[in-house]
């Protein structure tokens, strides 16, 4: 296990705080994809057999109108007639997305979604050497509780790279793992683990991808990270309070999120537990999530760390609640807003002009 900070960086740093990706037009045909390992925030949510109990009642009362007989036919009335959340389900999993296109694997967030996120490297593509990118936004349990069952780190020959801008980075990944807390210690795993410490508004160059971390209103701090490759930009803000300093023409978010092709956003309150009995516990709500997405200029929010005592019929309400709050706020504005759920994919394909800025 090996520490690294940020003096070991320095090759990677790009000397200028303000940059866009490129100084050309982008060639080539690689995407940059996202993939929602882990959604729910605070604590991973229990689905209760009740409530999928729930499910399958109203799915068989809708079907027994249509008089279903070959499968096709099923498949056909599930895809087209039942609402998300009754033929799926938001997930479960706490905080882990992959940004896939680069040269290496990049995670935000070790939740409980990075142990479904190894598994799957593990099958398919287990053999050594691997090297994943973790980027911490914080060190509360929600965002680190994943790693100790996260298969990868266990196989010799992979290389797993620890980025966060917290200063007790490695020794909250190695507490974690310590008696009381956990039968086996961050040493025992078998992979190369190095914790890598970034500076807030400096730029990095991980996996071909341009990363650049902000500081966020949190107990504690959090970071946001704003990832660019290929003329796209995705934005991961999770963990972020937005109060009344939010309104302000010069609120530091509006540039870190200016032209996201992508924002990630936490929205786990409604505004009036934002505003009044959760304020000041460090996250934020659907109501400032839209008015920011559209000021930033943002392509598609993706609200996310849903609420973890909420089911999937709530979180759709909550969700349709959004959007039209939107045709409220701006009717002109031609913003996508999705709820983020354990298994969504984003495929962005890359711009053919001058790619946005990076803050």
């Amino acid at each position: 296990m090996k520490r690294v900070y940020v003096s070991s960086l320095a090759a990677n740093l790009i000397a200028t705080k303000r940059v866009i990706c490129n100084n050309g037009k982008w060639k080539g045909e690689i995407n940059m994809q996202l993939y929602f390992w882990g959604t729910r925030g605070s604590l991973p949510y229990s689905n209760r057999p009740e409530a999928i109990r729930k499910k399958i009642k109203t799915a068989l009362r809708l079907a027994v109108q249509h008089k279903l007989q070959e499968e096709a036919e099923i498949d056909t009335f599930i895809d087209t007639h039942l609402p998300f959340d009754i033929k799926a389900s938001y997930g479960c999993n706490t905080s882990c997305v992959e940004i896939s296109g680069g040269s290496e694997f990049v995670i935000c967030d070790a939740g409980s979604g990075l142990r479904d996120f190894g598994n799957h490297v593990m099958q398919k593509t287990a053999k050594p050497p691997q090297i994943f990118n973790i980027f911490i936004s914080h060190l509360h349990w929600d965002h680190i509780h994943g790693f100790p069952f996260f298969v990868p780190a266990f196989i010799p020959g992979n290389t797993v790279n620890i980025y966060g801008c917290h200063a007790q980075l490695e020794n909250a990944f190695v507490q974690q793992q310590e008696p009381p807390h956990f039968p086996l210690p961050l040493t025992s795993m078998g992979a190369d683990i190095r914790f890598h410490l970034l500076e807030p508004e400096k730029i990095y160059e991980v996996a071909n991808f341009k990363v650049t971390a902000a500081r966020q209103s949190h107990p504690g701090n959090s970071y946001g990270y704003a990832f660019c490759k290929d003329g796209k930009k995705v934005v991961y803000s999770t963990d972020s309070e937005h109060q009344e300093e939010s309104e302000k023409d010069d609120y530091y978010f509006l540039e870190f999120a200016k032209n996201a092709d992508v924002l990630i956003f936490d929205a786990q309150y409604n505004l009036v537990d934002h505003f009044s009995a959760k304020r000041s516990w460090g996250h934020s709500c659907n109501i400032v999530a839209v008015e920011l997405a559209v000021r930033a200029k943002a392509k598609r929010l993706c609200l996310f760390h849903n609420e973890h005592t909420v089911d999937d019929h709530q979180l759709e309400k909550f969700l349709g609640d959004t959007r039209r709050y939107l045709s409220f706020y701006d009717q002109d504005s031609t913003l996508h807003i999705d709820l983020a759920y354990d298994g969504l994919n984003i495929n962005l394909t890359p711009n053919t002009d001058y790619p946005p800025e990076v803050y």
